[in-house]
C-alpha cells in the first residue's frame, strides 16, 4: 500500500468523556476518503487530530509513514479548509491566498504570482482584487480552497466543506472537488454528515458512530454490504429487519410489493401501507408490518402504478434470498 495517513489505536478523551475511541485506519496516498457520521459521531475531531489542531490522548498519526503525533500542524504536511472557509475580510482574493506564503517570509512579487496560479487552479483568477464580502458562497470557498492548496501538503483536510452551499452549487462544487483531487493526486480526507456526498466523492467511506468506525470500504461495499445495523440505517435506502443477532438488511430498491392474495416466491413482510411517496421516476412505498418494523420498497414509477395500493391497504412486500445480506450483531 501507498503512505498515506494512519491512524493507530487513536483516541481522544475530554475529562471522562470519550470523543474518539482507539480508532485505527489506513488511507492510501492518493485516496478520497470521506468520514462520514451523524453529529457527535467523532469525525471532525478526528480530522482535526489528524491537522494537529487536537491533541492526541493516546495513539499514534503517521503521515507518508512519519509519525506526527506531536508535531505542530505546520510541519506536518497537511492543510486544513475549515467549513467557515476563515478568510480575512479586510484583504483582497489574491491576498487571502497568498497569505500563507506571507507567513513563511516569501517576497511579495513571488507570492502574488504563486497565488494567481492558485486562483487559476479553482478558476478564480478573474476576483483577484475583490474583498471576501463580495463573493458568493461558493466563490468564497474556492479562494479558501486556492489558499490551502498553495502550501502544497501531501494531504488536504475538508470539515464539512460543502454545508452551507445550496444544492445546485452543492453539486458543482463536489466535481471540482473531484477533479482537483484526481488532477493533483493528493490525499483528500473530507467530513461529511451527508451520505450522498459520501457516496459521489469517495474512494474510502468510513463510517463513524460513538467515536469507532463501524465500517471502512468503497462506496458500493458499504452501500451493498453494510457491516451493521447502524451503517444500513444511516447510510439509508435499506430495511433492517429481524432482531438483533439475526438481522438482515435489504435494499429497499431491490424489494417487489405484492397483494397479500398475490403467492409470492422468496422472503418477505406482510403489513399496512402507511405512506405512497410520489418522487419523479420512482414510487417510495411504505409499510408498517404485522410484527411492527417499518418496510421500504422504492418502486419504478410505471411499475407501481400498473397494480397501485393506497394508504390503509394490505400488502406485502419481498425480495430474493441473494438480494438479504446478514448483519452482524
Amino acid at each position: 500500500m501507498l503512505q498515506g495517513v494512519e491512524l493507530v489505536a487513536v483516541s481522544k478523551r475530554y475529562g471522562g468523556a470519550i470523543a474518539v475511541d482507539a480508532v485505527t485506519l489506513q488511507i492510501p496516498r492518493g485516496v478520497y476518503c470521506c468520514l462520514l457520521g451523524p453529529s457527535g459521531c467523532g469525525k471532525t475531531t478526528t480530522l482535526r487530530m489528524i491537522a494537529g489542531h487536537e491533541a492526541v490522548s493516546e495513539g499514534d498519526v503517521l503521515v507518508d509513514g512519519r509519525n506526527v503525533t506531536n508535531t505542530p500542524p505546520a510541519g506536518r504536511g497537511t492543510a486544513m479548509m475549515f467549513q467557515s472557509y476563515a478568510l480575512f475580510p479586510h484583504l483582497s482574493c489574491l491576498d487571502n491566498v497568498a497569505f500563507g506564503l506571507k507567513m513563511r517570509g516569501v517576497g511579495r512579487a513571488e507570492r502574488h504570482t504563486r497565488a494567481r496560479r492558485g486562483l487559476e487552479m479553482v478558476q478564480m483568477q478573474a476576483y483577484a482584487d475583490r474583498m471576501p464580502a463580495q463573493l458568493s458562497g461558493g466563490q468564497q470557498q474556492r479562494v479558501a480552497l486556492a489558499r490551502a492548496l498553495l502550501t502544497e501538503p501531501r494531504v488536504l483536510l475538508l470539515d464539512e466543506p460543502l454545508s452551507a452551499l445550496d444544492p445546485f452549487l452543492r453539486g458543482r462544487m463536489r466535481a471540482e472537488l473531484k477533479r482537483l483531487q484526481r488532477d493533483l493526486g493528493l490525499t483528500f480526507i473530507h467530513v461529511t454528515h451527508s451520505q450522498e456526498e459520501a457516496m459521489a466523492l469517495a474512494d474510502l467511506v468510513v463510517v463513524m458512530d460513538g467515536g469507532r468506525i463501524q465500517q471502512a470500504a468503497s462506496p458500493r461495499e458499504v452501500f451493498d454490504r453494510p457491516a451493521a445495523a447502524f451503517v444500513a440505517r444511516f447510510i439509508g435506502g435499506h430495511n433492517v429487519l429481524g432482531r438483533p443477532g439475526a438481522q438482515v438488511a435489504v435494499r429497499a430498491d431491490r424489494c417487489r410489493l405484492v397483494s397479500n392474495a398475490t403467492n409470492a416466491d422468496g422472503p418477505g413482510v406482510r403489513g399496512t401501507v402507511s405512506l405512497v411517496e410520489y418522487q419523479g421516476a420512482s414510487v417510495r412505498v411504505a409499510l408498517t408490518t404485522e410484527h411492527g418494523e417499518d418496510a421500504v420498497a422504492i418502486l419504478p414509477d410505471a411499475v407501481f402504478y400498473a397494480d397501485p395500493v393506497g394508504v390503509g391497504q394490505p400488502a406485502s412486500i419481498v425480495w430474493s434470498t441473494a438480494d438479504a445480506h446478514p448483519l452482524s450483531a
